[in-house]
């Protein structure tokens, strides 16, 4: 499980490579999960420009907010007008979590769509407490083994989330992050032993890559 880390003058170059390397995963085509968050839109956009033909992807989430698919808090919404709209061929498949279904209802309609799903890329960002897809500092969905998606639930809004299994199963995963106030949980995601209390520090490709793209305040705690 090695992590291979990334640090780069700015968060523009940052999201550029994490563009660079969504292109090349939807040119090869496959199983591709994908984060909602504003970090990752300049990299969506772009890497619509760089491969507007999807045709040969099936698109999946890592996580989904409960929320209908045309509400501004939908991660679904985000890359549909920040990438598959912008797309020249869609996508051969878009497998949406039902957010406007109940959380338990609809992480059990997306365990059912998952099964021998085996991604080829993994977009993921990381919270300043150390989240990443919906996976929080010490829930119970951190220690789920059994299940490829479970319902998480919050007190904002609750969530539907891919669990540790399936996501270290992926060939590529990739973390993109910038920004001072994700320093902190950078270096205990990526300097640090891993640790229930910051979740992104649990997933690494079990068989394949594991990249990091920081720009350099992201990477502002990480050891010299």
């Amino acid at each position: 499980m090695t992590l291979e880390l990334r640090v780069s003058a700015s968060a523009e170059t940052a999201c550029r490579e994490a563009a660079e390397l969504l292109a090349a995963a939807a040119e090869r085509g496959g199983h591709v999960a994908l984060s909602g968050g504003s970090t990752p839109v300049p990299a969506y956009e772009l890497a619509a420009r760089l491969a507007p033909d999807w045709s040969r992807v099936e698109v999946w989430w890592a996580d989904e907010r409960c929320v209908p698919p045309d509400d501004p808090q939908s991660n679904y919404g985000l890359v549909r007008r920040s990438l598959l709209d912008r797309l020249t061929r869609d996508a051969a498949a878009v497998h949406r979590v039902r957010g406007e279904l109940p959380p338990t209802e609809a992480a059990d309609a997306y365990e059912a769509k998952l099964v021998d799903v085996v991604f080829d890329f993994v977009l993921l960002g990381i919270g300043p407490d150390g989240h990443t897809a919906s996976l929080f500092p010490n829930d119970p969905a951190v220690d789920e083994l059994r299940r490829r998606a479970v319902a998480v639930q919050r007190a904002d809004v609750d969530r539907v989330t891919l669990t540790i299994p399936v996501l270290i199963a992926a060939e590529t995963i990739v973390f993109l992050v910038t920004g001072e106030e994700k320093a902190p949980a950078a270096a205990r995601a990526f300097a640090a032993e891993p640790d229930p209390a910051t979740p992104a520090s649990l997933v690494r490709s079990a068989s394949g890559t594991t990249i990091a793209l920081l720009d350099r305040a992201a990477a502002g705690h990480l050891p010299n």
